[in-house]
């Protein structure tokens, strides 16, 4: 890093919104040139999300509304971190609440999802999964539908870009060997 890129200085901090555990905050940092910049950051709880594979290969996702896009998505299982939990136990408790499912649990990854976000998402691969049960939805906003598919629809599925985590899919995929 070159030796004007550590002269940032935060001058102020301001939470603009929060709600429902995430949030917007406008931070202002003097530039190594002097000037000041104004940017706005979306915070919030780091999230987990997961390649999650039966024992005989069949991708395991959760098809539910997505607000943002306002649109029906597929997409890998997850969801945000609870209180201190850790990131193993976050994302074994999601796979279950939204599919019923269990299975072996392997952390590929921690990636920034952007320039503006102050928080993390984290990556996961479970294999060997067996259902348990049936899904259990934790809050009144959400609505999963269970799909299997192979892993070659899979992969034709993220090719489309019509859903979140895309590149937490082929990171996860790359762990494997699968791509």
């Amino acid at each position: 890093m070159s030796s004007t890129m550590a002269n940032w200085e935060e001058v102020s901090r301001e939470e603009i919104l929060k709600k429902f555990g995430r949030g917007v905050e406008k931070r202002i940092y003097r530039l190594p040139n002097g000037n000041e910049g104004e940017f706005y950051l979306r915070t919030g709880h780091s999230s987990v999300a997961c390649l999650a594979l039966t024992k005989d290969q069949q991708v395991i996702l959760a098809r539910q509304f997505r607000p943002g896009p306002a649109k029906i998505l597929l997409e890998m299982p997850g969801g945000g971190m609870d209180g201190d939990e850790t990131k193993e136990e976050a994302i074994t408790r999601e796979l279950l609440e939204e599919t019923g499912y269990r299975g072996n649990a392997q952390f590929v990854t921690e990636l920034l999802p952007d320039a503006y976000s102050t928080y993390t998402k984290n990556f996961f691969v479970i294999t060997d999964c067996e259902k348990i049960g049936e899904p259990q939805v934790e809050y009144n906003g959400e609505e999963v539908e269970v799909v299997l598919m192979s892993l070659e629809q899979f992969r034709e599925h993220i090719r489309t870009g019509q859903m979140t985590d895309i590149e937490g899919a082929y990171l996860c995929l790359d762990y494997l060997g699968l791509l």
